[in-house]
């Protein structure tokens, strides 16, 4: 027998949904075939056979929330082992659902309280809210390890408790009346809408989110858009838009003010000389956020390519769980669907996200003359916690800065 397990998913990512099978028990399949789609806080993926022969089991169905390293389904190896299969599966009865196994007794939690956690450790257990110091360690010294953490999330998974709620805990929805609820359509929300939902609210949750807001005269990047946008794309094979632009600026602004390109974890400030700018992406199933990497060292063409691919394979569901890792800023554009203004929500745990707008034609006073100009809103959206005022209003400026002279970027100024 071949076991069908869940494979890793990711770093933090410890479980997922059952969205569909494609075989059904009794059917033969063949190596490396699709067996089963699942659904994770950030991407779909299929999981493959691990050998041919027969499906004989499913022991997951569609909907069930499942940990990593879970046993999905089995195979019986070998293409003639389809009647048999398929006989005892009309013979036998539905398989019992299997029992929890038994949790693991914790050893002495003074050892692993005196042991220093890492950071990975930290993370995962203000994330799941699974206290450290129950885990057995099995590093040096009784530490505990990112495994150990990982491990005793999946066996919490295995053996889910019913949570205790008080009564004004629980949002309680009044009926509707007869006829309006006849028109009513009921819809589970996807594993990646509950997903985004529970970020955004533990966002405002935890940090103490602030936005600031200014406005940038688009006049001279449009002018250059303009008159380097065909020689741009017949050169580069890309469109040259204005995303680049603002992520050139971005980190130009990040440089000066490294706090907004940082984040807290415990007493700790993590200051990231890296810049891996996530452009946050609309689709159908959601919101997803792919990180274009190493954006100082990357041309405009390239960040500009690589925009592009994460937009067309987002919108196919074809990115990869390690593609929207990482991050340590974030851009949204909420003026491709007419948004003049907005307070975007931090991508936690990062300090800052960039919301550009519609770029809109406004009557400006220029040398003391009105002059209409195409003006945008942009907004910051910071955590409070490390980012003061005035170094969020200086990032927005330097920002505005860079877009209205853009030979500052090309000079780095």
């Amino acid at each position: 027998m071949a076991e069908i397990r869940v494979p890793t998913l990711g770093e933090s990512v410890t479980e997922a949904t059952i969205g569909k099978w494609f075989k059904k028990a009794g059917e033969a399949v063949a190596v490396d075939e699709p067996l089963v789609e699942l659904e994770t806080d950030k991407v779909t993926i299929e999981v493959p056979a691990p050998a041919a022969g027969v499906l004989s089991e499913i022991a997951a169905k569609d909907g069930e929330t499942v940990a990593v390293g879970a046993i999905l389904g089995q195979i019986k190896e070998g293409a003639g082992a389809a009647p048999a299969a398929k006989a005892a599966l009309a013979a036998a009865p539905p398989p019992a659902a299997k029992s929890a196994p038994a949790p693991v007794a914790a050893p002495a939690a003074a050892k692993v309280v005196d042991a220093p956690l890492a950071p990975s450790v930290r993370k995962l257990s203000a994330e799941t809210g699974l206290d450290a110091a129950t885990v057995p360690g099995t590093g040096k010294d009784g530490r505990v390890t990112k495994g150990d953490m990982l491990a005793a999330i999946e066996r919490a998974a295995a053996q889910p408790t019913p949570v205790a709620q008080s009564a004004a805990a629980v949002q309680v929805r009044a009926p509707s009346p007869a006829d309006d609820a006849a028109r009513e359509e009921r819809v589970r929300m996807t594993r990646l809408r509950q997903t985004i939902a529970k970020r955004l609210k533990d966002a405002q949750n935890t940090a103490a989110m602030l936005t600031t807001f200014n406005e940038v005269d688009m006049s001279h990047v449009m002018a250059l858009r303009s008159q380097y946008r065909d020689l741009f794309e017949k050169k580069h094979g890309v469109k040259l838009g204005f995303m680049g632009f603002f992520v050139r600026a971005c980190v130009q602004a990040l440089k000066e003010i490294p706090t907004v390109n940082a984040e807290i974890d415990g007493p700790d400030i993590i200051y990231k000389n890296y810049y891996h700018i996530g452009i946050a992406v609309g689709t159908e199933r959601g919101l997803v956020v792919p990180v274009v990497r190493d954006c100082d060292q990357k041309s405009l063409a390239e960040i500009e390519k690589a925009i592009s691919d994460f937009g067309h394979r987002a919108r196919d569901g074809a990115l990869k769980i390690d593609e929207m890792q990482g991050g340590t800023f974030t851009i949204t554009n909420g003026g491709i669907y007419g948004s003049l203004m907005s307070t975007p929500i931090l991508n936690a745990p990062q300090s800052g996200i960039l919301g550009m707008h519609k770029i809109q034609e406004r009557p400006m006073v220029i040398g003391g003359k009105v002059e209409v100009r195409p003006m945008m809103y942009l907004a910051l959206s910071y955590d409070h916690r490390l980012v003061d005022g005035r170094e969020a209003v200086t990032f927005l400026v330097r920002v505005k800065e860079s877009l209205e002279e853009p030979a500052r970027l090309v000079l780095d100024l």
